[in-house]
């Protein structure tokens, strides 16, 4: 099994900026993709960012130029950045993961718990 543990999320007020890390653990040979997504109350989850392996991101327009995804395969952990935040980014934030538990196995799809992030003054 595979575990992803999110931590950073928390109060803060417009303008302000937070940073969001996902820990990845357990039966892991290789990951692919890792990313961030987030759920605002009564909308579906949206994806906020990905990232490959090989570092190539992907952004979604509402936060592009603001947040910043990036990665430490040695420590299987992905980060995301957030600057200026906005009332509008408030939302559960949920990491994602693709692994493959060993070298046989297909990429599965892993989620954390998520992590509330609030943006109000």
């Amino acid at each position: 099994q595979v575990q992803l543990v999110e931590s950073g999320g928390g109060l803060v007020q417009p303008g302000g900026s937070l940073r969001l890390s996902c820990a990845a653990s357990g039966s892991i040979f290789s990951i692919s993709t890792m990313g961030w997504y987030r759920q605002a109350p009564g909308k579906q989850r949206e994806l906020v960012a990905v990232i490959t392996n090989g570092g190539s991101t992907n952004y979604a327009d509402s936060v592009k130029g603001r947040f910043t995804i990036s990665r430490d395969n040695a420590k299987n952990t992905v980060y995301l950045q957030m600057n200026s935040l906005k009332a509008e980014d408030t939302a559960v934030y949920y990491c994602n993961s693709r692994v493959r538990s060993t070298w046989y196995s297909a990429f599965d799809h892993y989620w954390g718990q998520g992590t509330q992030v609030t943006v109000s003054s």
